[in-house]
């Protein structure tokens, strides 16, 4: 499952980012290189197989193809519709942006005081009921997603929430966008784009793609959506403007993560995410014609704590407390030791650890069960037997994870073992994937759960929806945070400055530690089994969409 590139996909299963920069890794044991390469067997078109299938892995079925929607934002729903619909712009291994050609000829700033972007677009551009990509697009997704009107109910306002207007240029094909206020990260607002026919209507921006995608504009089209198969089949759109594609189609099944390699073994797959799945990397590396490619990305592993109202975790000093008596040293080594052998706890929601300006901020939360024990006898949750007590209630944790999700399973009994030590009972609640985040992250309904996060090249407006606290939930799924933080966030999306900004994001950090809002455990790798001869994909670190006209098989 995911969450994206203004904003940021949720994960818990699959794999994202693509380029044709070389690849390295193969078989090693290292995760792989530094930030700036991925790892995707780079082969020119002329020498893949004209046709064929794919068959891409998703870990849970969509129930809504709206990726801007709260219920849409999922990764499998990213993989999916940047295939059918219009990606404006490309982020490349080394975390630069570039507008896509087959949508945007041009993205340049064309004024600073106030900030003006100009888009021009590419007139071949069009939707398959055959009107053409215009401003309007835009300027329709922009008043749906600003934030302003409670009806749409969207992921996160990340970046439009900064404009102030969307007009029409020299003509149709001309798209200027003027910012109220200074936004640094201007280039990645807009990275996937729905028609203005669905954005303009709360209702079809809500419902209208449920269990169906009315209208694509990319390289492939829909060919069937089986629910009852918990299938979704793309073919080569005879349509498109732009290069052609070398695969036939795209099949996308969804098969549980723990089931994944094993598909992948039988012939049912052409890949599968490995990430932090000890077992999956094992099996995988022994399978033949495989290949294990790896990169590096800031994709961060975590554990998030519900303060709602209501809450048995709505004291911040009880989370605190429980986050000292979980040892992320222990959780690291069990899930990625093996994996990664120098994977160290990430101590820093913002940057992930190869990024220029991390900083380890986590001393507040400090592996240390004594003081953790100490300060819930303060709290006055008294140890009575094996469990803690506090006027006659029982200290007692939901830890709701998706089922067949080994490292979500196994960080749960880790914390299970580790709160038991100090008294607090742990409950392991199973959920289907399906119904992971629908009916119960976006809800609330969890006390402590586990997932994570995949990063992007703008570490800082990106997180915004996460840690900051505003009318409507969006990302906040624990709804915690405070005005400081909300504050900071504003100052940090207005620096230009990259030193400046950098410093105000570690300053949120350390907010964020105090504020108990998550756990962050480790850096989850990167890293992909892939059938031989498959081309252009595979373990793609910062780069995204994929090249899905590019993604092929090797000749002979």
């Amino acid at each position: 499952m995911s969450r994206g590139c203004i904003r940021l996909l949720a994960l818990t299963a699959v794999t994202l980012f693509l380029s044709a920069c070389g690849g390295v890794g193969g078989n090693g044991t290292g995760v792989g290189p530094e930030i700036g390469h991925n790892d995707i067997a780079p082969r020119q078109p002329e020498h893949l197989v004209d046709g064929g299938e794919l068959r891409w892995p998703v870990s849970s079925f969509p129930d809504n193809f709206n990726y801007l929607h709260v219920d849409g934002n999922e990764r499998g729903v990213y993989e999916i519709v940047a295939a059918i619909l219009p990606t404006p712009v490309r982020f490349a291994a080394d975390g630069s942006v570039q507008p896509n050609p087959d949508y945007v000829e041009s993205l340049e700033l064309t004024g600073r005081d106030p900030q003006v972007v100009t888009y021009r677009l590419n007139p071949r551009a069009r939707w398959s009921d055959g009107t053409p990509v215009t401003w309007r697009d835009f300027r329709s997704q922009w008043l749906a997603m600003r934030g302003t009107d409670a009806a749409f109910r969207i992921v996160a306002a990340n970046g439009y929430e900064r404009i102030g207007d969307i007009a029409r240029g020299v003509d149709d094909f001309e798209v200027r966008m003027t910012f109220t206020e200074r936004f640094a990260d201007w280039k990645a607002v807009f990275d996937v784009l729905y028609p203005q026919r669905m954005t303009s209507d709360p209702n079809l921006f809500n419902v209208g793609w449920k269990n169906q995608v009315p209208v694509t504009a990319g390289p492939f089209r829909v060919e069937r959506i089986d629910r009852t198969a918990k299938t979704v089949a793309l073919a080569r759109d005879p349509n498109w403007w732009g290069e052609r594609p070398r695969l036939e189609r795209i099949f996308f099944r969804t098969v549980p993560p723990d089931a994944q390699v094993d598909a992948l073994a039988n012939g049912e797959l052409d890949f599968a995410d490995i990430g932090d799945d000890v077992n999956a990397f094992q099996r995988a590396s022994g399978l033949p014609r495989v290949e294990i490619r790896r990169a590096s990305a800031p994709h961060i592993r975590q554990i998030t704590f519900n303060g709602g109202r209501g809450s048995v975790l709505a004291d911040q000093e009880l989370r605190l407390a429980l986050q000292r008596a979980i040892d992320r040293r222990a959780i690291t080594s069990a899930l990625v030791g093996r994996i990664d052998p120098g994977a160290r706890p990430l101590g820093n929601h913002i940057y992930g650890r190869e990024m220029r300006y991390y900083r380890d901020n986590s001393q507040i939360v400090a592996f240390d069960p004594e003081a953790a024990m100490q300060k819930l006898d303060e709290l006055g949750w008294r140890r009575d037997g094996d469990v803690r007590r506090k006027d006659g209630r029982e200290l007692r944790i939901r830890d709701v994870v998706p089922a067949r999700k080994p490292s979500s399973e196994q960080e749960a009994k880790l914390v299970q073992q580790q709160l038991g030590r100090i008294g607090v009972r742990v409950d392991i609640v199973r959920v289907p994937g399906d119904d992971f985040f629908d009916k119960y992250v976006n809800v609330g309904d969890f006390d402590i759960t586990h997932f994570g996060w995949v990063g992007t090249s703008f570490p800082i407006s990106s997180k915004a929806s996460i840690y900051r606290v505003q009318d409507q939930v969006r990302q906040n799924y624990g709804r915690i945070g405070n005005e400081t933080i909300n504050q900071l966030f504003d100052a940090a999306s207005r620096e230009l400055d990259e030193q400046r900004a950098a410093e105000l994001a570690n300053r949120i950090d350390e907010e964020i530690w105090r504020s108990g809002h998550s756990l962050v455990t480790y850096q989850r790798p990167d890293v992909v089994a892939v059938r031989r001869g498959l081309s252009n994909l595979g373990a793609r670190g910062f780069m995204n969409p994929p090249l899905y006209t590019r993604i092929g098989y090797v000749q002979g």
